[in-house]
């Protein structure tokens, strides 16, 4: 039935058999670190995809900096969908596969940065939107997408675009931002062609 939302556990993982999803596991010990693991599903193990991938490991203090505000955010974005609302706990917490996207991209942008600019590597991530943090993942995901490739490539980007880029009023400007209208999307010629 169209417009029903559907069964999800955590912050939007579906309910149903396997599916891809991101693990953001808590261990119980207040030092120790947070670990982000995509989990492919039941198309794990065939055509040379793995059954999951950790895709970063960070350090406490770091999680615990954007953990409240990622789940607000994300917590916003159920509600929109008309799906429950969830909360970090010690374990496993189970995420949508494009909400565990962009976590990896903000914690990919924090992972190797200085505790003080972690605020600023959030309020600019916060200024993105869903589909500019999925289209940051995807890039960097193919070449340096696994917990082992800290602070190389475009993990090392991706540090330096949200932690040095600093945007004034992220959060304000990510709520006033406007759709383009139609005739808005439709590309205008360059005027070095225009003769």
């Amino acid at each position: 039935m169209s417009g029903t939302p559907r069964a999800t556990v955590g912050f939007g993982c579906p309910t149903g058999v396997d599916p891809h999803h991101v693990s953001v596991q808590i261990p119980i010990g207040r030092n120790d670190p947070v670990e982000v693991v995509e989990k492919f599903g039941i198309r794990g193990g065939t055509n040379g995809l793995p059954d999951e991938v950790t895709r970063v490991v960070l350090a406490r203090a770091k999680w615990t900096a954007i953990s409240d505000h990622v789940k607000r955010i994300f917590n916003e974005r159920l509600k929109e969908k008309g799906l429950p609302s969830s909360k970090w706990t010690p374990g496993e917490n189970k995420l949508d596969r494009l909400l565990g996207k962009e976590l990896c991209v903000l914690a990919w942008a924090i992972e190797a940065a200085d505790n003080s600019l972690v605020a600023v590597a959030l309020k600019n991530w916060a200024g993105l939107r869903p589909e500019e943090r999925w289209w940051l993942f995807t890039m960097t995901a193919a070449a340096t997408g696994e917990s082992t490739d800290k602070d190389v490539g475009w993990r090392k980007a991706l540090r330096f675009a949200l932690t040095e880029n600093p945007v004034k009023g992220a959060e304000d400007f990510r709520a006033t931002r406007r759709k383009p209208k139609q005739h808005e999307l439709i590309p205008k010629p360059l005027p070095l062609f225009d003769h």
